[in-house]
């Protein structure tokens, strides 16, 4: 029970490694505001993991209004917020030649600035609280650079910036500001990154293509990601802050 009486933000909370980040914080003994844009997704999480323990918040996370609001009502729906593990994200075009200008601003919406919105709506409630910890979820595009995902890898690197400079910003309120960097997970997401043009044999190739290059042989777990979310938040890494943390089987190692 490491987040007993914790109260909890997730965004992207319904799917992949958001909705592991919600078992275990659940498991642990927080309450949940889970943010996703998809209702019925919602709706199967609150039936597995219950009403009393999970609140579920419909919202699209790539325009200002709804970054902002969903953290507003997840507040008021909680009574506060102590933890905000900011989720959110998408591949973005895979070039920047002809670039489609609306889906880059999209993905960085979504990557970027759904991020830095959700920890400014949330730092004054964890300030009245004494302190919290937030989590970003980066990239290790946003620690190397990506020759399939400029823009994603450009949109990762401004989440570990801002990751840095927050947790110098707040560390004088408590607040704990870190950012998990996965390497490619087995998700829903998945495809975007290795098919993005609907060829089947090319995804596998590129699938193949990465897990060759990570030393342990395979792609990451969404629970791997998880639990090391839950660390972060936890009171074991009540002197953990500004930290990008690889969670990518040694990829980034080299």
């Amino acid at each position: 029970m490491r987040l007993k009486g914790k109260l909890a933000i997730v965004t992207a909370a319904a799917s992949g490694m958001g909705r592991a980040g919600v078992e275990r914080f659940v498991r642990e003994g927080a309450r949940v505001a889970a943010i996703d844009i998809s209702p019925a997704a919602l709706d199967q999480l609150v039936a597995d993991f219950g009403a009393d323990k999970v609140l579920p918040i419909v919202a699209d996370l790539s325009t200002a209004d709804g970054a902002r609001d969903s953290i507003d009502q997840a507040v008021a729906a909680l009574g506060g917020a102590d933890i905000l593990w900011a989720h959110a994200g998408m591949p973005g075009p895979a070039s920047v030649e002809n670039l489609d200008i609306e889906a880059y601003r999209k993905a960085m919406d979504l990557n970027v600035t759904s991020a830095t919105l959700g920890a400014g709506q949330v730092a004054a409630h964890m300030r009245q609280r004494g302190g919290g910890a937030i989590v970003f979820t980066s990239s290790i595009s946003g620690l190397v650079g990506s020759m399939m995902s400029p823009i994603y890898s450009a949109a990762k690197w401004a989440v570990v910036g801002l990751t840095k400079s927050l947790a110098l910003a707040l560390a004088a309120d408590n607040i704990r500001v870190n950012v998990v960097c996965p390497g490619l997970a087995d998700t829903p997401m998945k495809i975007g990154f290795t098919g993005r043009n609907g060829d089947p044999a090319e995804a596998a190739a590129n699938e193949a293509k990465v897990v060759g290059a990570v030393p342990m042989g395979r792609l990451v777990k969404p629970g791997e990601v998880a639990d090391a979310v839950l660390w972060l938040v936890s009171d074991e890494a009540s002197f953990v802050t500004g930290v990008a943390l690889p969670v990518d089987g040694g990829f980034t190692a080299r």
